[in-house]
């Protein structure tokens, strides 16, 4: 398959990627569990909302948990959170915790045990699996599968930077141009993801998104210029807009993180796995981009020409607004 061919074809997977795009942007929800040593238990709960409308998702404790007072609860920025004190008789050591109505959904649910002597389990649920035990001792491997399959499931949920990734895949000329490109945007995105989550930089979150966005309308744009015969920096030297903006998006990795939160006393471990989850489904997507555009070369018989440049339109009007979205979230 030449080069032409295979920008065609993947721009007919971006016009999907839009369509997804265009439809939602999927979060998961998130559950902390609080422990203290005299069984009070402070449960926060946080769920995808829509305006007043919020998923229908609710923690389920043992029955030898009792609420202590009230919840409290409210939206804010497109999330319902939930706080509440639970008394559980016990503990909740060797005990099921469920969330009930997640097995009729589409999304997951991350969630945090915190200790008081400092550990941290977490575990992920989803429609098929609603449910986990309490550990008494969390296990490294545990803790390693878990935080990469988070990396999976994040680069895999963020339409954004698969779209940034697609759009490359578009624009670069040859495949070794394309190795050295990808490889220099995952050494940038590693090295912020790193930097952030260890505390050594600290930079806004709602800024790096828009300019996560903004990233992608400049690929995008670079793409319509490429087809007109202007060549822009991105077509001459991919690598280094690659790097460049992969330095955004480790910032973006990091908030994600950030959110779900590292076990204390097992950083190191939790920040190496979630990055290699995040490379492994980098490089799934890319493989199955180009196995996609391989398999549709011989089964169509007729590939438009309009098509690469209708594709990177696409992206560029979807990630247009959601940098305008995401700078009006915050100025």
């Amino acid at each position: 398959m030449n080069s032409y061919h295979r920008k065609i074809l993947l721009a007919l997977l971006g016009c999907v990627l839009v369509g997804i795009a265009g439809a939602h942007e999927s979060r998961p929800a998130y559950l902390q569990l609080q422990l203290t040593d005299t069984d009070t238990v402070s449960v926060l709960f946080k769920v995808p909302a829509r305006g007043n409308l919020r998923l229908g998702l609710y923690p389920n404790l043992p029955d030898t948990c009792t609420v202590e007072s009230s919840p409290t609860s409210y939206i804010v920025d497109n999330a319902y959170t939930e706080r509440a004190n639970y008394q559980c008789d016990g503990g909740l050591v060797g005990k099921t915790v469920a969330i009930d109505g997640l097995s009729s959904t589409l999304t997951d649910v991350l969630v945090r045990v915190l200790r008081p002597d400092g550990r941290t389990q977490v575990a992920r649920l989803t429609p098929s699996a609603p449910e986990f035990t309490v550990e008494a001792t969390p296990s490294s491997f545990a803790i390693a599968t878990t935080y990469m399959l988070i990396g999976v499931e994040h680069i895999w949920s963020g339409i954004d930077h698969l779209l940034f990734i697609l759009a490359l895949l578009i624009l670069v000329p040859g495949t070794r141009t394309l190795i050295w490109t990808i490889t220099a945007f995952t050494a940038a995105h590693s090295l912020t993801l790193a930097a952030a989550t260890l505390g050594f930089v600290h930079v806004p979150q709602q800024p790096v998104e828009a300019a996560i966005a903004l990233s992608i309308v400049f690929v995008a744009s670079e793409i319509i210029h490429a087809r007109q015969g202007r060549e822009g920096l991105a077509r001459r030297y991919p690598w280094i807009v690659a790097f460049a903006f992969g330095l955004l998006h480790g910032f973006g990795f990091a908030g994600a993180l950030t959110e779900v939160g590292l076990p204390e006393n097992s950083i190191p471990l939790a920040l190496l796995f979630f990055n290699i989850g995040v490379e492994l489904g980098q490089l799934a997507f890319v493989v199955a981009a180009l196995l996609t555009s391989t398999l549709m070369l011989r089964t169509m018989r007729r590939i438009p020409h309009w098509l690469a440049t209708a594709s990177a339109y696409g992206i560029g009007i979807v990630a247009s607004y959601w940098t305008l979205d995401r700078v009006l979230s915050f100025w």
